[in-house]
C-alpha cells in the first residue's frame, strides 16, 4: 500500500492550523483547479468526529464522487479521515499537528490502495502517487498561506 508523507512548517498557532486543515471551505479553495465541490454531508464549515463529506471533482478528465469520514479526532493534535466510497480501493489520511519552534509542524500521512490490482499498482508507479503528492502539497501550501496571514479569519468563524 503506497504511503505519502509530507511535513509542513507553519508559523502559526496549532489550533488555527488544525481548524484550517479540517475546513471544508479551505479545502474548496485548495482544489479549485479540480473544480471540487462538497455535495453531500458536511458541505461547509469545520468537519468533526463521525462527520462525512462527499466531494465531486474532476480528476484525469473524469468527474468522480468520493465520500470520506472523520474516524479519529483529538483536537488540536490529530485527526484522520477514511474513504467510505470512491475511486480508491481504500485510503486513510492522517493529519498530525505538533508545536514546533513557536509554530506548528503539520505532518500528513496518506495511505491508499488503488483499484484494479496490478493495473492500479502500475498507475501508482507511473503517475498516481506523484499526482496525489502534488494535491496534498498544494492543500498544505494553502493552509500555510492562510494560517500565516490574517486570511484564516475569513475561514474560521466558529
Amino acid at each position: 500500500m503506497p504511503r505519502i508523507a509530507i511535513q509542513t512548517e507553519i508559523k502559526a498557532n496549532r489550533n488555527i492550523v488544525f481548524d484550517l486543515s479540517r475546513s471544508i471551505d479551505l479545502h474548496k479553495i485548495s482544489t479549485e483547479h479540480t473544480n471540487e465541490k462538497a455535495i453531500v454531508g458536511k458541505t461547509s464549515g469545520l468537519i468533526g468526529m463521525d462527520e462525512s463529506v462527499t466531494w465531486r471533482a474532476k480528476h484525469f478528465g473524469i468527474y468522480q464522487n468520493l465520500t470520506s469520514k472523520i474516524i479519529e479526532y483529538e483536537r488540536p493534535k490529530y485527526f484522520a479521515d477514511e474513504m467510505v466510497k470512491g475511486a480508491f480501493a481504500e485510503f486513510k489520511h492522517e493529519h498530525h499537528f505538533a508545536e514546533s519552534n513557536g509554530g506548528t509542524l503539520m505532518t500528513d500521512y496518506f495511505n491508499y490502495k488503488s483499484p484494479f490490482g496490478i493495473l492500479g499498482k502500475l498507475a501508482d508507479k507511473l503517475f498516481l502517487k506523484k499526482y496525489m503528492t502534488e494535491l496534498l502539497t498544494e492543500r498544505n501550501r494553502i493552509v500555510k498561506q492562510f494560517a500565516e496571514s490574517e486570511k484564516w479569519k475569513e475561514i474560521i468563524t466558529e
